[in-house]
């Protein structure tokens, strides 16, 4: 297989994940799959991640996801 194969079915890969997780976390039938929300909170995340409130996020939402994740 080819270095480039490798690489797209590792990124394909990546996408199912990091779409499977806004399913299970609900987002989907929460916004009514309105794509323009869900891109929209992503941002909001990434500009929290790029201000001086970055380390209380991240603490937060790992804090949460791992208690998720735990409580499957």
């Amino acid at each position: 297989m080819r270095s480039w194969q490798i690489e797209r079915r590792q990124r394909t890969r990546q996408l199912i994940e990091l779409g499977g997780l806004v399913i299970k976390a609900g987002i989907v039938e929460l916004t009514g799959d309105d794509r323009a929300m869900i891109y929209g909170a992503l941002l909001w995340m990434a500009d929290k991640l790029q201000s001086e409130q970055r380390e209380q996020a991240r603490a937060l939402w790992a804090t949460k996801g791992k208690q998720a994740f735990e409580n499957e």
